[in-house]
């Protein structure tokens, strides 16, 4: 891949434990060959660990992250999300601030759910890892879903699952560049 995205910012978010490996470091590996710069959150900023048994130092608190030090936001899932990450409220406003500032937003696995929540996919069609209380908590906040490997929907970019990591990483640098 070429640079061509040298400059961007990329916020992603990971759960402090067990967030899913692929959907953590397939993304990341894709917006740093494309050039991008990508600070790593989570709720701490002692190691994280994925569920595959990988780790990653996040080089910021989500609590300390100013989305507006940034072109995008992209949140990992993995088991670890619904634990750490579906109820944090600075997350959750991090994801409606980047989305009134019109920036990318994105969220694979069970982290849609996230978006769900903050209220931006209200009408949007989307996706998520496919098991019934994922797409009852789409549905119920008003999120159009699709089982597809990967949904863009504007600005906001939703992937499925594991497998979905690369379709994902190169959907979000896309977003980026008609941002």
């Amino acid at each position: 891949m070429t640079a061509e995205h040298k400059g961007e910012k990329i916020l992603l978010v990971v759960a402090q434990e067990q967030f899913r490996d692929e959907e953590c470091f397939v993304p990341k590996q894709l917006f740093e060959a494309a050039g991008a710069n990508v600070t790593v959150a989570a709720e701490f900023r002692e190691t994280a660990k994925g569920a595959l048994g990988g780790t990653i130092k996040p080089d910021i608190r989500i609590s300390d992250a100013r989305i507006e030090d940034y072109d995008a936001i992209v949140i990992s899932g993995g088991p670890g999300s619904r634990k750490y990450l579906w109820d944090n409220q600075y997350l959750s406003g991090l994801v409606k601030e980047a989305d009134s500032l019109k920036k990318v937003v994105s969220a694979i696995c069970i982290s849609p759910v996230i978006l769900a929540r903050a209220g931006i996919l209200k009408g949007k069609e989307s996706t998520v890892f496919s098991s019934p209380d994922t797409v009852r908590e789409l549905k119920e906040h008003g999120a159009v879903y699709l089982d597809r490997e990967v949904v863009v929907s504007g600005r906001i970019v939703t992937g499925r699952d594991p497998r979905s990591a690369e379709a994902f990483g190169k959907a979000v640098l896309k977003a980026l560049k008609k941002a």
